[in-house]
């Protein structure tokens, strides 16, 4: 069982766990220095038509902390939230180090939570 400093998750309403698996590309730089991972969630559970105007981020949190972007674009169809597109950006290998343990985590509490 995973404890409260175990926990792997994304949000985008504080203390709501997003459970859809969403769809990810990572783009780097030549140098690897900076880069970009694009999240797509087509299903996304905490988001709904009543809430959207109130999403500021995506927090990705795991035992480290928080890492988190307010780069979010939501496609709307009339009664409902059809895909949420999230980019996070780095700028350093520090900081692109950060991102891959937090999705390495992510990765493994997904593929624990499916067995």
């Amino acid at each position: 069982m995973t404890n409260i400093h175990e926990k792997v998750t994304i949000q985008f309403i504080k203390g709501k766990d997003e459970k859809d698996n969403p769809e990810i590309r990572l783009f780097r730089s030549l140098d690897g220095k900076k880069g970009q991972a694009i999240y797509k969630f087509y299903k996304p559970s905490t988001i709904t038509i009543e809430n959207f105007k109130s999403v500021q981020k995506m927090s990705l949190i795991d035992q480290e902390g928080e890492i988190s972007t307010r780069k979010i674009d939501l496609s709307i169809s009339k009664n409902h939230i059809k895909e949420v597109k999230s980019i996070f950006s780095w700028n350093s290998e520090k900081d692109f180090e950060r991102f891959m343990r937090f999705a390495q985590r992510h990765a493994n509490n997904r593929n624990n939570n499916n067995k």
